[in-house]
């Protein structure tokens, strides 16, 4: 029998076990090789103008994918080290020479790289035209997409995995020279010493923890400490004392807390639950490290697929904040006026909800009363009059209404930030007209506008009499206002104004900015959502293998309990405790990191995020318990198996 027949036959026998890893790597090379298809998909060339966008961004993804599957796959291998030592240290005691044993482990691994390979370019090829849909679904383009398959795809993605296998193959290939005979025979009894509980450290976390969320909440833009720190160096301080926190939480307070349950006599001694807080207490020191690498990642895929998540779930109300109009326009040429008009009376697939034409004077203000930190004393305003903001606020169906008079005014500002913006009311500002100068004082202040940004900027709303006045020496405008029906699927009827207006009139669209939107944030929802899941399947699979190598140490112990009549139930439900506490820790972590990240963006961005956030969270716990129950059931099998 040659060693790669033998390599293979331990692959067959422990597939079990080797399961969630090859799973893992097959998920893997699928998500890698679609990245790297999308990037030369004719379809996506075709159908985006933004291609060049678009395939760099799927670059950048499958590098980053590339590195993490990297660590992954070597992290992994770790993993199975500790399992590994006593079969390697048997094959010495018979004889078998380091070399030859090295070359096994170096095929079993290579074998299980080459086939997870051939399978996940096998499953990516036949997956890839339904990639590309929901990519162009995502994105809001329609599209036939035909059944293809890129080679470069194929052979990019053969090359990096097989470096990649290469590369951990020779990491098994290294065992065997790392270890004494002595060691590998005992490796199971390694670390089994009761940690010790320190109370300073245990303070300690909390206390990193806490000083990391404070900082984190803290306004960026308003901050002290931010600002003697620098926005380069703020983030970072986090990061550590978060990481820094993470740790000692896992390593001390845990078994700190461990220690106070053992001490409830009456929980305890009931059933065989020493069995279980004893062997989380005599690991939970060496688990620590693995916990708190993967409290973190999940921190971080959820910010990011959170955030991801978010910008596309309200790409909507974001634009119509933007865009209250479907399509506006300054009337500087009747005659591309009437073309316009034209083009959206005669288009069957839209109807016009209400068309205004709204008088608008441009002046020039000094604002120094203002005391706007981020800009200067001078201000360009687009000015309309009461009448003219009441009536466009009944077409857009609103329920508040202007009442100005003689010098009042009142501000529309959709980008209001309460920390950073001009506290308008109560203010005086003065209008530089061409033979004198006008002061007004705002009495209102309108967190939105009636008027597309992109056309009208800044907006100030001034009584009627006081407009009629100042018509006289201020630049006369008039915007050209329309809403229409199913403005989200206005594309040919916008495309057609666009070859009409040619940038000449300052027109503004909700469609536009709406599928600009949308291509952008379905972009970072698909990439988000895959890698996200990538990493998901990587931290799950991490503690499988880790609960794995410890079901396999703990074989004797049960069959001890079997012996003195403990029943299979019990043992089940101490594993399951025992497991749910593994899976639990970084998972509550994670979720509480990314909670206070969202939250900062949140108050940052002044959204809300609570919805999308939650349904992140959700499916993320969803698929975390169904790697818990596997581990459980995986456990259970092990140290039940009886020969």
């Amino acid at each position: 029998m040659t060693l790669f027949s033998i390599a293979r036959k331990n692959i067959r026998k422990n597939f079990t076990n080797y399961f969630l890893y090859f799973a893992s790597m097959i998920f893997s090379i699928v998500i890698y090789f679609t990245f790297v298809s999308l990037k030369y998909d004719k379809t996506i060339q075709a159908t985006s103008d933004g291609s060049p966008k678009i395939s760099s961004a799927f670059s950048g993804a499958a590098v980053v994918l590339m590195i993490f599957v990297a660590i992954f796959i070597w992290y992994s291998n770790s993993f199975f080290t500790r399992k590994r030592k006593k079969e390697v240290g048997l094959y010495s005691l018979l004889g078998v020479r380091k070399k030859q044993i090295g070359r096994m482990l170096f095929y079993e691994n290579f074998i299980m790289g080459v086939l997870a390979l051939i399978i996940g370019i096998a499953l990516g090829s036949v997956l890839s035209s339904f990639f590309v849909e929901l990519l162009m679904k995502v994105m809001g383009y329609e599209a036939i997409t035909n059944f293809t398959i890129s080679y470069a795809s194929i052979i990019n993605t053969v090359i990096v995995f097989l470096i990649i296998t290469m590369i951990t193959s020779l990491q098994g290939y290294r065992l065997i020279y790392r270890f004494k005979l002595i060691e590998l025979f005992q490796a199971d009894k390694e670390g089994e010493q009761e940690p010790k509980a320190s109370i300073i450290i245990a303070l300690l976390s909390i206390i990193l923890i806490g000083f990391g969320y404070w900082l984190a909440l803290q306004n960026l833009l308003t901050s002290n400490v931010w600002r003697t720190l620098g926005l380069m160096m703020t983030p970072l301080v986090i990061l550590l004392t978060v990481i820094l926190g993470t740790y000692f939480l896992f390593s001390t307070l845990t078994v700190y807390l461990l220690k106070i349950a053992r001490k409830n006599k009456k929980n305890y001694w009931k059933g065989i639950n020493l069995i279980g807080t004893s062997q989380l207490l005599y690991r939970i020191k060496g688990n620590a490290r693995t916990l708190t690498i993967i409290a973190i990642l999940s921190a971080t895929t959820l910010t990011a697929v959170g955030t991801a998540y978010s910008f596309y779930y309200n790409n909507r109300s974001n634009v119509e904040k933007a865009n209250p109009n479907s399509m506006m326009f300054i009337d500087e040429d009747k005659n591309i006026t009437t073309q316009v008009k034209k083009l959206i009376t005669n288009d069957k697939n839209h109807t016009i909800e209400y068309h205004e034409t709204v008088p608008t004077l441009r002046v020039n203000a000094d604002i120094t009363n203002l005391k706007d930190k981020f800009s200067s004393n001078k201000m360009e305003y687009n000015m309309i009059s009461n009448s003219s903001f009441n009536k466009l606020a009944k077409d857009q169906k609103r329920k508040d209404l202007l009442t100005l008079h003689a010098n009042d005014a009142a501000a529309l500002e959709p980008g209001y930030m309460e920390e950073i913006s001009p506290k308008y009311v109560g203010k005086t500002i003065t209008l530089n007209l061409k033979k004198h100068n006008e002061d007004i004082t705002f009495r209102s202040l309108k967190k939105y506008s009636v008027l597309n940004y992109s056309t009208a900027y800044s907006v100030i709303v001034v009584s009627d009499e006081l407009f009629t006045k100042l018509e006289k020496e201020a630049k006369l405008s008039n915007m050209e206002v329309y809403h229409i029906s199913n403005q989200e699927d206005a594309k040919q009827l916008t495309k057609n104004i666009q070859k009409v207006t040619k940038d000449k009139v300052g027109f503004s669209s909700f469609y536009a900015d709406y599928a600009a939107g949308l291509e952008a944030t379905g972009l970072m929802i698909f990439m988000g959502g895959f890698l996200g899941l990538v990493f998901l399947a990587a931290t799950g699979s991490i503690i499988y293998f880790k609960q794995l190598t410890e079901a396999n140490a703990d074989k004797d112990r049960y069959k001890i309990l079997h012996k003195i009549g403990v029943n299979k139930k019990e043992v089940k439900k101490s594993i399951a405790k025992q497991v749910f506490f593994i899976f639990a820790l970084p998972l509550v972590a994670g979720i509480a990191h990314c909670s206070i990240a969202l939250t900062a963006l949140s108050k940052l961005m002044h959204s809300n995020l609570i919805i999308p956030v939650l349904i992140c969270m959700a499916i993320y716990t969803c698929i975390y318990i169904v790697y818990y129950f596997l581990t459980v059931n995986a456990y259970y099998k092990i140290v039940t198996k009886t020969k």
